[in-house]
């Protein structure tokens, strides 16, 4: 079943052992992707149903042509849109309440991997960098036209990046002598303020930045989360795999005030060493449960 993935689920087991507390019902996987998780579930769980959100249209795709996926078409409903429009999507589809709530926060290497997608430091396309390629705004748009200041701010807040003032003077400074069109070229401008350490790209953060930025996805962490305790059923569980500080500190911070949530694992859960081995993607995971208690 693995080689129909484009990258292996990350904590498998783990996600099984505290998501599942009913064999039946409805579960929503936010990131479906390429269904690594989601496929176990319902395989493992003959009672479930999965309603399966993926804003990329690649996924939809993906999802049609996948055999895997076809062996379940009768226990997926897959939605086409982003995760932060849980709630309303639901009541489209008449399902008051979920068993199960998961979401895995890492960008696919299919993505990645897509050097037309904008989303790589090393290639020669269009900077992009769309989960939903019908939204208007890319990071071309943002290298190109914001100004120093906006620049400099996502750099910092997005990227965490120590260098946000200096690559944004240059980012400003080099677009006057034409635009920034590829990734490559973004990524030689950021060689010019950063030196490379280690194995890490000096540009790996900018590139977060911009991609966080364009596709708003804190905001839409944020929206998803506070949706949660309104879609759970009492007893029922929410399961968000994180892989940066960002996103990891508003999925704590969220759980630790919702009053309509218990947090289930007081530390942070994380992959261990023979996984690591096998899937190097899952060293940087974290993984949080938060069970919905009584209204």
């Amino acid at each position: 079943m693995e080689e129909n993935f484009y990258h292996l689920p990350v904590m498998l087991n783990e996600i099984d052992q505290y998501l599942i507390t009913k064999d039946t019902g409805y579960y929503v996987d936010c990131t479906f992707g390429g269904g690594g998780h989601s496929l176990y579930l319902l395989n493992k769980h003959k009672g479930i149903k999965i309603i399966a959100f993926d804003q990329d249209t690649d996924s939809l795709k993906r999802f049609k042509e996948n055999p895997e996926v076809q062996k379940f078409k009768d226990r997926i409903i897959f939605c086409h849109d982003n995760f932060r429009n849980i709630e309303k999507k639901l009541k489209e589809l008449n399902i008051s309440k979920i068993n199960g709530l998961l979401a895995d926060l890492g960008v696919s290497s299919k993505q990645l991997d897509d050097k037309t997608r904008g989303f790589s430091f090393n290639s020669n396309d269009l900077l992009d960098m769309r989960m939903n390629k019908e939204q208007e705004l890319t990071a071309y748009e943002v290298v190109n036209t914001f100004g120093k200041e906006k620049l400099q701010d996502i750099f910092f807040k997005y990227g965490e990046e120590s260098l946000s003032k200096q690559i944004a003077q240059k980012i400003v400074e080099e677009r006057i002598k034409g635009n920034i069109k590829t990734c490559n070229q973004l990524t030689d401008i950021v060689c010019k303020v950063k030196w490379a350490r280690g194995k890490i790209n000096p540009a790996t953060k900018i590139f977060q930045a911009l991609r966080i930025y364009v596709n708003d996805e804190l905001g839409s962490l944020r929206d998803m989360l506070n949706s949660i305790a309104n879609v759970l059923n009492t007893g029922a569980r929410a399961a968000i795999l994180t892989y940066h500080s960002l996103e990891d500190r508003i999925v704590k911070q969220n759980f630790k005030e919702n009053i309509n949530l218990k947090i289930i694992n007081k530390k942070v859960i994380t992959a261990g060493e023979e996984e690591i081995k096998i899937n190097p993607r899952s060293r940087s995971a974290k993984l949080r449960i938060a069970e919905k208690t009584d209204e």
